[in-house]
């Protein structure tokens, strides 16, 4: 009998939020264990033993546990191939990388809460709101310039695909949590 997938979350993660596109796309039933950000509880010492870095999301696959949303997203493509989420033509496939690469390593990280907490308590409020916006509206530059001409569906095909489950997430929290204008991402060099 196959053991159900545990997914530990935060409601609000853009990172968690990819993931659970991904197994609702694939049709994986899932168990949602919630992991509260914003009462600590990443620092509870069970949920250490299964991410030491202390971030959601977190799966748990019967013995096998991968944290971090790209390697999640990754291990599931591999492991449940309905709904692929990455094209074969390698071309798309590396758009789709690139894209999920952007997020993943020049946007989200610098909206995390250490990051904002840092930022508020070395400089203030107001710095850490322009020093998000900054960044994200950098990024988002910069996925309009990439994605420039596409006319799919969705930002690299007519398929989910994804570089949609880096963007979704993304574009919602950038509007909702930051205040960010998506008519015109454009930013002062």
């Amino acid at each position: 009998m196959a053991t159900r997938l545990k997914l530990y979350s935060f409601w609000r993660s853009s990172c968690s939020h990819r993931v659970r596109i991904a197994l609702n796309l694939k049709g994986l039933d899932y168990e949602y264990k919630p992991v509260n950000l914003l009462a600590d509880k990443q620092s509870d010492p069970e949920f250490e033993k299964l991410n030491p870095i202390k971030y959601v999301p977190a799966l748990v696959d019967g013995e096998t546990v991968v944290a971090d949303s790209f390697a999640i997203l990754l291990y599931l493509e591999d492991k449940y191939p309905e709904h692929p989420l990455l094209p074969q033509d390698p071309t798309k496939k590396a758009l789709n990388i690139q894209i999920a690469s952007i997020v993943g390593s020049s946007i989200q990280p610098l909206q995390n809460y250490p990051v904002l907490n840092f930022i508020e308590e070395k400089l203030d409020s107001q710095e850490k709101v322009k020093w998000t916006q900054y960044h994200i509206n950098r990024g988002f530059t910069a996925l309009e310039k990439l994605l420039k001409g596409c006319t799919t569906t969705y930002a690299t095909g007519d398929e989910i695909q994804l570089g949609d489950l880096f963007l979704e997430p993304q574009i919602y929290g950038g509007i909702k949590r930051f205040k960010i204008d998506m008519v015109s991402t454009d930013i002062a060099s």
